[in-house]
């Protein structure tokens, strides 16, 4: 059949339908342009959700009124503190672990060993530590804050602190720890308490605190000390 100006119907179709049909590799093109689209977006997004779960266990602690960051401790300072264990039995607990080095060098010379800290992180890392030296049936890692923590259960507390904290640790311990217990601190001493043992020099110094002694010289009253008031002539 032919229109009315001669051109047969069909050809007539195909012309209609060829302006509508659009170019395959233009189709094509946008269907990759999309595809980068999706992503690109799912890396942009993958990323900063990446950023964020690793960025927040070392932010969070920060925004805390009392900061205890992470800094590893050095060899001396762990030999120190294996120093100030001799003869030193029952359990151990290291306020603010780290990265798990004091728990593990305290599990190695036979303690039963805790360790908590905020940072999720290092909690895991330490426990694969702990499983890589083989002391992972004695050494013990856990998320939580040190403020929510009873330390009536251990006998020998290490602490890495700031001078910020220490006061506040200082009346928290005094209510919780039994008589035999032992306090180490490293890189500060308390304020108020005099330490039964000194080693290290610097950064590198530890301080031996025993219950039983601090708490004696707290209670002891004015009358201990020895001496007396001059006679009126």
């Amino acid at each position: 059949m032919e229109g009315g100006g001669g051109i047969p119907l069909e050809t007539l179709k195909e012309e209609s339908q060829s302006r509508h049909v659009l170019p395959a590799n233009f189709e094509v093109n946008s269907l990759q342009k999309s595809n980068w689209g999706f992503l690109l977006t799912g890396l942009v997004g993958g990323t900063l959700v990446a950023v964020y779960a690793v960025a927040t266990p070392f932010v969070t602690p920060a925004l805390r009124k009392v900061c205890l960051p992470f800094v590893p401790a050095t060899t001396k300072q762990i030999e120190n503190v294996v120093k100030m264990l001799r003869c030193r039995r029952g359990s151990l607990v290291d306020i603010g672990s780290g990265d798990g080095r004091i728990v593990i060098a305290a599990a190695k010379k036979g303690f039963t060993a805790v360790g908590y800290e905020l940072n999720p992180w290092l909690v895991w890392y330490s426990r694969y530590r702990a499983w890589r030296e083989g002391v992972h049936g004695s050494a013990k890692f856990y998320i939580s804050d040190l403020w929510k923590v009873t330390f009536s259960q251990y006998s020998n507390v290490v602490i890495f602190g700031v001078p910020q904290m220490m006061l506040q640790l200082e009346k928290k311990l005094e209510r919780e720890l039994e008589d035999d217990a032992r306090v180490i601190a490293c890189r500060f001493p308390f304020p108020h308490w005099t330490p039964d043992h000194v080693t290290g020099e610097g950064i590198d110094t530890v301080w031996a605190y025993d219950a039983s002694t601090f708490r004696g010289r707290e209670k002891r009253p004015c009358t201990s000390m020895h001496f007396q008031l001059p006679i009126q002539a």
